[in-house]
């Protein structure tokens, strides 16, 4: 009961800070706006948060905004899309529509245009704000695009190109702050723009030079574009110098900066070219970490195989680095338990029929908790309590005595064993911790020992997935990853966190991504899920989490499927009108101690064939006789049509009582050979 207090209360502070990044996000984002009083950044965000309380704290952010940084007539059609948005994401909550980032995205930037339409087409002048009503709902959008996985991490680490759209937006609200006539907000988007540029290369520096330009010229209402000109340029110049001194970079933006503004006669080409210089200043300033450590000169080109094998060593060190950090995230630091519960639980046994309670424990509560706290150190120094440890006041008046301490003492070893357990279990997480900490260094240190992995060629596979969440549930905590290997062996997982929505989500997602590491960099199947046991089962022992592990690994080769199996669901085989179950009764990694092997199955796999595999929510394991059956009866060659049928139909038989998640592989047979 405690472990589970301490889980719910974990979880309602990680949903307050979650409402309360939203309304400040979308309050901040008011603020950049563009001609017109339009604040499409602020949309995005909303549209990103979707429906339910997140999606309620963007909007009350975003009404914040509006009071302090919109004027009236501008804040009343951008509260009514708003509304809409989230209206719209209340009204689809619990489907796969809108949790699609181009879905959501779309249908923002559709309402916001219904709604602008409407102002536009009752103005003065509307085709000259047609023009601006189209570029913000363009931005509203792009915003709700690059804030949905912001908002909605799939992984650990957040998109780097979000990232850069949420800084760049929230600069544009500084660009009305001047400091001796110059802009703070464009300042430092130059200082961003070019940090980009330098880590990113030119291709980005040139393309978020645009994107920062356009965006920057449709908030300050220029029609010249110069921002969009100058800004592209100097992120392409930038971008160009990556790998060199920081020095060569700056230069080639100011370079690009003075081609760009020099012969340009708007009045902002001046205060534009000033900041680039001040930006330049700024950047050189920056931190050396930032960028990794000092680089003075490109490395010299490799040879193939020698960047093969690097490539292979970073995954397996990134796979490693990836595992330690999992293990620091997920346990919360260890506390030791306060001694009072000793005393709390004896109490309960034995005081609370007494007749002396209510004078003990309310009348004297003072003298009794001061008894108590003076007995404490004997108890803990010798192990066991003795009626000596007690005052001498409180000794006479209890009645019960005798009683009381043996019930303090089954306590006290309760108590030891647990804080005895606790500190082991934090010792063995930081030796795991360093140990896979120091293998990754190793791995990230070594260039050679390996030949260059062989590829098999492409096999001609076909996968299809279907995903949907339990009944009243946003999102599903089921995850499917499906990948091809340098060595040309097909990878299917199939991860079930424990519960439903964005926890079980994230721990199926955390699983799957290590798991898909380990294999991409040629670990062994079973000895990369026996790593991943280990620390899941480190980790469980903190967060009380675990999650199922369904793994079919197919080697076109040898023609030979293997089915690894962590309290999954049974998997099926299909050819022709034949069909086979592959099951396993291995616990969910999490639950089991090292060293833990999964369920393995190997099983030859036929041209034509179809491998399905679903997660417990789509089929009871006792009464899937439908579903073999159904798999029996198919004589399509679809993957993906056959996952959606029998998604279809275990919603209809299940009721979406859990999530649901169901992956299938088609082996096709070879085209005919003409005569």
């Amino acid at each position: 009961m405690e472990h589970r207090q301490v889980m719910l209360e974990q979880n309602r502070s990680a949903r307050l800070v979650a409402w309360g990044v939203r309304f400040f996000l979308a309050a901040a984002l008011t603020a950049s706006q563009m001609r017109g009083g339009y604040a499409p950044f602020a949309l995005g965000c909303v549209a990103a948060a979707g429906a339910g309380m997140e999606g309620a704290a963007a909007l009350a952010g975003t009404l914040t905004g509006a009071l302090l940084f919109l004027d009236f007539g501008d804040a009343l059609p951008h509260l009514a899309v708003a509304v809409l948005i989230v209206a719209a994401a209340t009204a689809f909550r619990g489907t796969t529509v809108l949790n699609r980032p181009a879905v959501s995205a779309s249908v923002a930037a559709g309402l916001f245009l219904a709604v602008g339409g409407i102002y536009v087409m009752q103005s003065l002048s509307p085709l000259e704000e047609l023009t601006q009503c189209l570029a913000a709902a363009g931005l509203t959008g792009a915003s709700a695009w690059f804030f949905r996985p912001l908002l909605w991490p799939e992984t650990e680490r957040p998109a780097s190109e979000g990232v850069l759209f949420l800084a760049a937006a929230l600069l544009l609200a500084l660009s009305d702050v001047e400091l001796l006539g110059l802009s703070l907000g464009r300042t430092l988007l130059c200082v961003l723009l070019a940090y980009a540029a330098y880590e990113r290369g030119a291709v980005t520096g040139a393309s978020a030079g645009l994107g920062l330009g356009l965006t920057a010229d449709l908030c300050a209402g220029t029609g010249s574009g110069i921002f969009a000109a100058s800004l592209g340029l100097a992120g392409l110049l930038a971008g160009s110098r990556s790998g060199r001194r920081r020095s060569e970079a700056a230069l080639a933006f100011l370079a690009a900066a003075l081609m760009a503004l020099l012969p340009a006669r708007e009045p902002l080409a001046q205060p534009l070219l000033m900041e680039a210089g001040i930006a330049m200043v700024l950047f050189l300033m920056l931190p050396g970490r930032l960028f990794g450590g000092k680089r003075i000169k490109r490395a010299e080109p490799e040879s193939d195989a020698g960047r093969q094998v690097k490539e292979r060593l970073n995954r397996a060190a990134a796979a490693l680095r990836d595992l330690y950090d999992s293990l620091g995230r997920g346990a919360p630091q260890s506390t030791e338990e306060n001694p009072a519960i000793i005393f709390d639980r004896a109490a309960e046994k034995v005081c609370r029929g007494c007749a002396l309670c209510d004078l003990c424990w309310h009348k004297e509560y003072t003298g009794t908790f001061n008894a108590l706290n003076d007995a404490t150190p004997y108890l803990l120094e010798r192990g066991r309590g003795m009626a000596k440890d007690f005052p001498q006041y409180f000794a006479d008046r209890c009645i019960h005595l005798p009683d009381f301490i043996a019930a303090v003492n089954g306590e006290l070893s309760a108590f030891l064993l647990r804080r005895q357990y606790r500190r082991q279990l934090e010792e063995t997480r930081r030796s795991a911790r360093g140990q896979y900490a120091q293998l990754s260094e190793l791995l990230s240190a070594t260039a050679a020992g390996l030949e260059p992995a062989s590829c098999s060629g492409e096999a001609a596979c076909q996968v299809g997935a279907a995903l949907r969440p339990k009944t009243g549930e946003s999102v599903c905590g089921d995850t499917v990853v499906s990948f091809q290997t340098e060595s040309g062996a097909w990878c299917l997982l199939l991860a079930d966190g424990m519960g439903s929505g964005d926890a079980a989500r994230r721990e199926s997602a955390l699983t799957c991504r290590l798991l898909q590491q380990f294999l991409e960099a040629d670990i062994q199947p079973e000895a990369a899920l026996k790593t991943l046991n280990t620390a899941m089962t480190l980790r469980g022992a903190e967060t009380g989490s675990f999650t199922t592990v369904d793994l079919c690994v197919f080697e076109p080769g040898s023609g030979e499927a293997s089915f690894y199996k962590y309290g999954a669901a049974p998997s099926y085989l299909k050819r022709g009108g034949s069909v086979r179950r592959v099951t396993g009764s291995s616990l969910p990694v999490g639950l089991r101690g090292a060293p833990a092997a999964p369920d393995v199955t190997r099983v030859p796999l036929g041209e034509g064939s179809f491998v399905v595999m679903i997660s417990d929510g789509v089929a009871d394991p006792g009464r899937d006789e439908w579903l073999m059956d159904l798999l029996a009866g198919w004589s399509g060659e679809d993957p993906q049509a056959l996952a959606g049928r029998i998604l279809s139909e275990s919603i209809q038989r299940e009721r979406l009582q859990d999530d649901c998640g169901v992956q299938v592989l088609y082996y096709p047979e070879p085209p005919a050979k003409k005569v």
